[in-house]
């Protein structure tokens, strides 16, 4: 047994997985940066939840749980600004349209 590998199983503790900490990060950063399209924003949030689910569980490892719930609550902030721009322009077309229909041209 190779005591330097955190992620060997020992007989009494069942093998986890290691965490994508990082990765969720990364993803919600550009969420909230680049919230053009909300891709990024939308996979860190659907990556943070299954990841501090499966910590919970103890089957992922813990360690990175912070990173992992930073980049869950940047994810569904980018998400949310990306669906708030999209009502925003939604309202700003009607009011032009509407403002556009109501002169007589």
């Amino acid at each position: 047994m190779n005591q330097n590998n955190p992620y060997q199983p020992t007989p009494e503790q069942p093998p986890v997985q290691p965490h994508r900490g990082n990765l969720v990060l990364v993803l919600g950063i550009l969420g909230i940066a680049f919230n053009v399209c909300g891709i990024p924003g939308i996979l860190a949030w659907i990556f943070g939840a299954s990841d501090l689910k499966q910590m919970k569980a103890g089957r992922m490892d813990p360690s990175g749980e912070s990173t992992t719930r930073a980049g869950y609550l940047c994810g569904i902030i980018g998400t949310c600004m990306v669906l708030a721009g999209i009502l925003l322009y939604l309202v700003i077309g009607i009011l032009f349209a509407g403002a556009i229909s109501s002169m007589n041209l």
